[in-house]
């Protein structure tokens, strides 16, 4: 099908996929803009990835169709896509050096050996393994395995690249620079990257967007501070850090625990238990009406004691109405 003008990006649109009784994506509509950095957020079972296999071509939609900058690549095979995917277990070729690994795509597509070798090497200084390019994958750290299998995915410069967990893999302080490293590369390179992550802090650290999923569907779509400051639903409040759910004045309402005030004017409470957490003190705080609330404070040497009276007060702004998620409407 012909491409359709003014439309870039990938589009999907009412995608739907079940397994027999189960409904994995149910009427899902996304729009990723040319050169984002988009991320799927959700928690095991709720759509996030089949939606990314269904955009590679892995799976195919019972329903629905994507499109990639206008064409319709519903039915297409994967390698008819001009769409790579890096996944978690990075799918290396341990047999072959990191240069033969990204350069593999280019030779099957028939580059020449000159031209291959310094696609090679230029893609390899892009993700800092600048001479590693005769080393085996076995004399590699997890962070640069991961930067291999990146490398072979960009080297031919798709226009979507989907990212499937790829720092699931890796420990936590390693997993916080490989973040930092993707975002800048997709910055540097300004290609399309699509993200799936169950991970919350990835999702607002590296995105432009995220869609949170919940049971096949999207909850919400916003930008991350959209997502973490204005959650439209219970589910999202919840999955998307800590929120205090509260019911104030006939309405339902969102308060982060670090937009808490504490010991100051307002309703009376008393702090049950304090976590220390390092950077910052994790109070939980029973009030007069009944509520236990999470309260965040600073470390800033000061500490209460289980069992302090305290006041608690959060202004009308960091009170964000929200509803109910449609699926515990419907059960």
């Amino acid at each position: 099908m012909a491409a359709e003008p003014g439309n870039s990006g990938v589009r999907v649109e009412a995608v739907r996929k079940t397994y027999g009784d189960v409904i994995a994506v149910d009427e899902v509509d996304l729009q990723v803009a040319d050169g984002e950095f988009f991320t799927l957020l959700g928690p095991s079972g709720s759509g996030k990835t089949t939606t990314l296999r269904i955009i590679a071509g892995f799976e195919q939609p019972d329903s629905g169709r994507v499109t990639l900058d206008g064409d319709d690549i519903t039915r297409r095979p994967p390698y008819a896509r001009d769409v790579n995917t890096v996944f978690q277990d990075y799918a290396l070729f341990p047999h072959m050096t990191v240069a033969e690994n990204v350069g593999y795509g280019l030779k099957v597509k028939g580059v020449a050996r000159r031209e291959r070798a310094a696609q090679v090497n230029e893609v390899l200084k892009m993700v800092r393994l600048d001479g590693y390019g005769n080393r085996k994958p076995v004399q590699l750290s997890g962070g640069q395995r991961q930067r291999v299998a990146l490398a072979r995915s960009i080297v031919n410069r798709p226009r979507l690249l989907l990212l499937d967990e790829p720092l699931g893999a890796l420990d936590l302080k390693l997993r916080q620079e490989m973040q930092i490293f993707l975002k800048d590369l997709q910055r540097e390179l300004g290609m399309t990257f699509l993200y799936v992550t169950h991970d919350q802090e990835e999702a607002l650290t590296m995105s432009d967007h995220v869609a949170v999923f919940n049971e096949g569907r999207i909850e919400q779509s916003g930008s991350p501070r959209e997502i973490y400051e204005r959650p439209a639903t219970e589910f999202v409040a919840g999955f998307v850090g800590t929120s205090n759910i509260l019911e104030r004045h006939g309405r339902r309402v969102s308060v982060r625990p670090e937009r808490i005030a504490m010991n100051g004017s307002g309703e009376p409470a008393v702090v049950a238990d304090a976590v220390y957490v390092g950077a910052f003190i994790r109070y939980l705080v029973d009030t007069d009406a009944g509520d236990r609330l999470t309260v965040v404070r600073q470390n800033d040497g000061s500490h209460i004691e289980p069992g302090t009276r305290v006041h608690i007060a959060w202004s009308d702004a960091d009170a964000y109405e929200i509803t109910t998620t449609p699926q515990q409407e419907e059960r």
